[in-house]
This record gives C-alpha cells, sequence and structure tokens, in this order.
C-alpha cells in the first residue's frame, strides 16, 4: 500500500511539473517547449512506427503531432494532460494515413542471417500485424504493445470502451488464427 502511494504521489509530482511546462509554453518558452518534445518523442515515434509499421513515415507523424498540439494548446483544458492529448492527436494522425494508404503492408527487410528465433519471430509478428485492418491492429498494438487501459485506448482512438474490446477480441483471434497458419506452413 506504500508503494501504491508513492507511486501515486510520483505521478503527480510528473502531472504538476508537466502542467508547468504546458504553462510556460503558452506563455512562449523555448526551453519549456524542447522540454515537452524531449519528454514525448520518444514514445510518439514508437507509437506511430508500431502502428504504420514505418519508421520513417513515424518520425514524420511524431513532428507533425507536435505541430498540432502546440497549435491547438489552447484547446487543452488540463495542463496536466499534455501526454494524454498529444498521443491522441499522434494515434488519429496515424489511422488518417492508414486510410489513406489502404494499410498496404510495407515490405519487409530480409533477415537472412538470423541468429535466433526471436528475431525471426518479431518479423514475423510484424508481418502479421500488416495483414490485419487499420483500426484492428491498432487497438492491438496500443493495448498489448503500448500497455494502455482499455479507456486509453478507446480516448485515443475516439471510440467507446466497448468498440475497443469489440475490435481487440476480433484482433486477437484473428492474429492468433494467422499465427498458428504461419508456424503450421514454418
Amino acid at each position: 500500500m506504500f508503494n501504491l502511494r508513492a507511486q501515486q504521489a510520483a505521478l503527480g509530482d510528473i502531472r504538476a511539473e508537466e502542467a508547468q511546462l504546458v504553462l510556460r509554453t503558452r506563455h512562449g518558452d523555448d526551453n519549456a517547449l524542447r522540454d515537452l518534445i524531449d519528454r514525448h518523442r520518444v514514445r510518439l515515434i514508437r507509437t506511430a512506427a508500431n502502428i504504420l509499421r514505418d519508421p520513417i513515415e513515424a518520425e514524420d507523424v511524431a513532428q507533425e503531432s507536435f505541430l498540432k498540439a502546440f497549435r491547438e494548446l489552447h484547446r487543452l483544458r488540463d495542463d496536466r494532460a499534455f501526454g494524454s492529448f498529444i498521443y491522441r492527436i499522434c494515434v488519429r494522425l496515424c489511422v488518417d494515413r492508414l486510410r489513406l494508404k489502404k494499410a498496404e503492408p510495407s515490405p519487409m527487410e530480409p533477415w537472412d542471417k538470423a541468429p535466433s528465433g526471436s528475431i525471426e519471430n518479431k518479423v514475423l509478428v510484424e508481418k502479421l500485424l500488416a495483414k490485419l485492418p487499420a483500426d484492428l491492429r491498432t487497438t492491438l498494438v496500443l493495448r498489448e504493445m503500448e500497455q494502455l487501459s482499455y479507456e486509453e485506448v478507446a480516448q485515443a482512438m475516439n471510440v467507446p470502451v466497448g468498440t475497443v474490446r469489440s475490435r481487440l477480441h476480433t484482433a486477437r483471434e484473428r492474429f492468433r488464427a494467422l499465427w498458428v497458419s504461419a508456424n503450421e506452413l514454418g
């Protein structure tokens, strides 16, 4: 119980610190702006890369997310929620790009000299994820790879929690079927 209280206190400190950075950014402080970017850049790129399956495009989406977030900073009601705010923007931009591309899978680089099965499994997972429709893949990535709660996924994708649960169930079933099929062939 003490550990939980300590974690909650630390989270409160982080949110308060973030609220100060947002406030300073609103008043034109470039150092605060850079600090916000530094705090969220890696996570946004990782999330976008997992959704889009393209690390270069993920960089573009992360940059676009920051631009949009700072342009719309006046819409943020709770300065402590900047992380969720920019994360939702990133996910929406990814989903929009997938819709435009019709979710065509990107070609994978060959791993001819894979030293272990773990790399082969990672490549297989990426190939199988690319076969899922964009909404199912995004839901699965946000929940399983990014470890977001159902509520956070719903908020990021702008859908009800029930839709997240339904999509996640379908995505897991389809992924499982693809996995079994791929392993039977290999």
